[in-house]
């Protein structure tokens, strides 16, 4: 692409900028916080000030105070489909797109949608919506967020199965934390502000134990603090030159920890609001007609993971490990390189100790930076 074609491209790109609808998203440790509640707060207030306000799609779970609010909002009618013989109900996309609201309410942006629906996942069709000039209001659990997926595990014993990738949340204009304290949360779930009767005392055994939601809570502070750091560093001290990061995460096929390189990585980059990359090195060993076919499709899900959540894949082949990561490094402007533990048949050649003092050496001559992911 030459100059002036660059140029041209960046024009259009602030021209679909300025079109697109703002983006605000409301977080929360876990269900009952009372996401829903601010965002029927909001749009009442909105409606009040004369701002054209509907709701796309709210889930109220029969939660009396949050249902009451409804009241005196206009509603976009829910689509109706048909799946496995039973009827159900989606937000209708389109019909929010041709009443052009100017702001539209969209809750549990992590939502899987009806097969067949246009979309996937909802996060796609606020994605949709905004492009259409609409701004929206959405609202999101910490577990749902992609690369905080094993971190929520490892506290809650929970693998949660709908998730939404890093970028989404890159994308909001503003991100606001809905907070309670851990006491306050169980005396709501404990009146039956959260969950009907009989799901309260699991509930209470399980995902709202004081010491799951104590941890929850902690990751939800930080995830809104790291947005708002952001925002400040690109938005408000613009005076200032601030260094350009770029993160390099290295797998290989036999990596079983690779899903969580690629996830912390993510989370540094997202921090940064840098460009970052996956790489993978073919060694002769792991051409495709020596590699298991079960590595292969381990390999293939981890790039597709690495995409979802805004990396750039390289890969490339090379009897030197070594070598090639240093030269990928300098090649691409490579700030800090991220691998994991020296236990990973591919990074064991790594920690043989000439070739780890080379390496050292050259990422240190290039002011590189590497990070062992535990």
């Amino acid at each position: 692409m030459s100059e002036k074609d660059k140029t041209v491209q960046h024009f259009l790109d602030l021209i679909k900028k300025s079109r697109k609808g703002k983006f605000k998203i409301y977080i929360g440790m876990s269900a009952g916080v009372g996401k829903s509640y601010r965002m029927l707060q909001e749009a009442h207030a909105l409606l009040k000030n004369g701002i054209d306000v509907k709701i796309g799609f709210i889930e109220t779970h029969n939660r009396k105070e949050t249902h009451a609010l409804l009241e005196g909002l206009p509603v976009v009618p829910r689509r109706k489909l048909f799946y496995k013989g039973k009827e159900l109900e989606e937000m209708d996309v389109q019909a929010i797109i041709n009443l052009r609201p100017e702001v539209v309410i969209v809750d549990e942006l992590a939502h899987t949608n009806i097969e067949g629906s246009k979309n996937e996942k909802r996060w796609q069709d606020v994605i949709e919506i905004l492009e259409a000039g609409i701004n929206v209001i959405s609202a999101v659990n910490i577990q749902h967020i992609e690369s905080l997926n094993e971190e929520v595990k490892t506290i809650t014993g929970v693998e949660v199965k709908e998730r939404i990738p890093d970028s989404i949340l890159t994308q909001a204009d503003e991100v606001v934390n809905i907070d309670l304290t851990a006491d306050e949360l169980i005396i709501r779930l404990k009146e039956g502000k959260i969950y009907q009767e009989e799901k309260i005392q699991a509930a209470l055994q399980n995902f709202f134990k004081s010491d799951h939601i104590l941890q929850l809570r902690e990751l939800a502070l930080k995830e809104v603090a790291s947005q708002v750091e952001r925002k400040v560093e690109t938005e408000v001290t613009k005076t200032h030159a601030i260094k350009h990061e770029r993160f390099l995460a290295c797998i290989s096929s036999n990596d079983h920890a690779a899903k969580e390189v690629i996830r912390k990585t993510a989370r540094l980059a997202n921090y940064y609001h840098s460009k970052w990359y996956v790489l993978y090195i073919q060694t002769p060993n792991e051409h495709a007609d020596k590699i298991a076919l079960d590595k292969q499709r381990h390999l293939i899900n981890n790039f597709k993971l690495a995409t979802e959540l805004g990396a750039e894949i390289i890969k490339v082949e090379s009897a030197s490990v070594t070598k090639m990561i240093v030269s990928q490094a300098i090649e691409r402007n490579i700030t800090t390189i991220c691998i994991g533990k020296p236990r990973l048949n591919v990074f064991k050649i790594i920690w043989r100790t000439n070739v780890l003092n080379t390496l050292f050496k050259k990422l240190s001559s290039n002011n590189i930076d590497l990070v062992i992911l535990s």
